[in-house]
């Protein structure tokens, strides 16, 4: 891919070298340590509750008080103690997170919309998102509470070393899939998909989240058809990356790899076959039309 030469995003917000506790609440933990003290005196529980009705209307008016307070650090705070590996791949998804911003405004202005641009979070090993506490181990996820992307980069180590799936443009893609839930957030898809699944069966809720998946990997071929089309960051064998990642993180390869045994009943994001071909439906259309996959057969 050729990305040098992007724009970079503002919506990052770095966390790698945050501790856990850091991480979720920042300078909040003052608070937390002073809490006894301000507990058993007037003044204190005067204190606690006038932080307490701030944060509550900060809540409502959108305002990350916690990102205020000092909660994680922005990719520029933390630089200083990365290593120019490292470094690299914050840029890395500065640019890709700045390609999709790019990508989906002009899709919801032509939608007659306006597009709430995500937060990327790249974090070690664990974090504290509005959605509760995850560990890497879980891969990459969209938290639709606070409307932000978490990440670790040693992710893409094991995309490339144990899922098979190296280059650049195969790490794109995973933040593009992950931006597609951000997507159907807005557009409210995924609250309908939540509401349905409340009465379904298991196998049924299973099966709308592989629709729901499916469909934010067409999204993710929205934002490579655009990165082609007009930005010109596309080069000779990536769109083979992202083809080659679809397939390699299907169920039913996860499935195989991991026990030899394949049981679609509990597939929750799409076969191989699935997962790239609705990739290549959006990489080819460059539509939300085109990715109603609530309404295909296969």
């Amino acid at each position: 891919m050729d990305w040098r030469g992007g724009r970079r995003s503002n919506n990052i917000e770095d966390q790698r070298n945050s501790s856990p506790m850091a991480a979720g609440i920042g300078g909040a933990g003052l608070i937390l340590r002073f809490l006894p003290y301000l507990l058993g005196t007037k003044i204190g529980r005067i204190i606690l509750l006038i932080a307490g009705l701030g944060y509550v209307g900060a809540h409502f008016l959108g305002i990350d008080i916690l990102q205020l307070l000092g909660g994680g650090g922005t990719a520029q705070q933390t630089a200083n103690n990365l290593s120019p590996e490292d470094k690299e791949m914050a840029d890395f998804v500065s640019v890709i997170l700045a390609n999709t911003e790019d990508t989906w405004r002009v899709q919801f202005q032509q939608a007659g919309r306006t597009y709430q641009e995500p937060r990327l979070v790249l974090l070690s090993n664990q974090v504290q998102s509005a959605c509760g506490f995850a560990q890497a181990a879980m891969g990459p996820f969209y938290c639709p509470s606070d409307k932000k992307v978490y990440i670790d980069l040693h992710f893409y180590r094991e995309l490339k070393t144990t899922l098979g799936s190296p280059g650049d443009f195969a790490q794109a893609y995973v933040i593009a899939h992950e931006v597609g839930h951000h997507v159907q957030n807005l557009l409210g898809i995924s609250d309908k998909v939540s509401q349905a699944q409340q009465n379904a069966s298991e196998v049924n809720s299973n099966k709308l989240s592989v629709r729901l998946e499916l469909q934010a990997d067409c999204f993710a071929g929205i934002w490579a058809h655009f990165a082609d089309s007009q930005r010109k960051i596309i080069e000779a064998g990536d769109i083979d990356e992202a083809f080659k990642a679809a397939g390699n993180l299907g169920d039913d390869a996860l499935q195989r790899k991991a026990s030899g045994n394949i049981r679609p009943e509990t597939f929750t994001h799409g076969t191989s076959v699935q997962r790239a071909d609705w990739f290549r439906r959006g990489l080819d259309k460059g539509t939300l039309d085109a990715c109603n996959t609530f309404a295909a057969s296969k």
